[in-house]
């Protein structure tokens, strides 16, 4: 049976249910602070001018991920999070292809991109599966909780 994801712009109760999902083993470092440190530092959804950007997704009323679509000039950004009791069950690649969807009607031919920790292969491989590919050499930034290396993944739009 195919599942039929649900999705709406977050809402404040999502954003505070989000922030107590909690990660395991080396998948912690994407743990977030509490959503009262997230509005302090207006990090993220709970930015105000941020927050038009994200949408929660739903496989009946269980929240299964977000996503952060943001348009830039020539292309459009896409961050996700499923939530850790939903990974590994298909969820990411399927809020993948909605906010392929969501960004195909508001921002027609950008391309989409995304990226992902170099040691993520369970992510990696959703995205692969979701239509994104390697774009490339590995990105070495800095951020909030330190230094990283990326791959940078993109998909075309339609």
């Amino acid at each position: 049976m195919e599942t039929e994801l649900s999705y709406h712009p977050i809402r404040e109760d999502e954003k505070q249910a989000i922030c107590e999902w909690v990660y395991d083993g080396e998948y912690s470092i994407y743990n977030l602070p509490s959503y009262e440190e997230m509005k302090e530092k207006n990090m993220g959804f709970a930015n105000p001018q941020k927050e038009k950007n994200f949408y929660t997704y739903f496989d009946n009323n269980t929240l299964v991920g977000f996503t952060n679509i943001l348009e830039k000039e020539t292309e459009v950004f896409i961050g996700i999070g499923v939530n850790p009791d939903c990974c590994s069950k298909g969820y990411g690649q399927k809020i993948l292809e909605i906010a392929s969807q969501i960004c195909a009607q508001k921002y027609p031919g950008k391309p989409l991109y995304l990226e992902v920790r170099t040691w993520n292969e369970r992510a990696v491989r959703c995205y692969r599966k979701a239509g994104f590919v390697i774009d490339g050499d590995v990105i070495e930034q800095e951020t909030y909780i330190g230094h990283s290396t990326f791959y940078r993944m993109i998909k075309k739009n339609i």
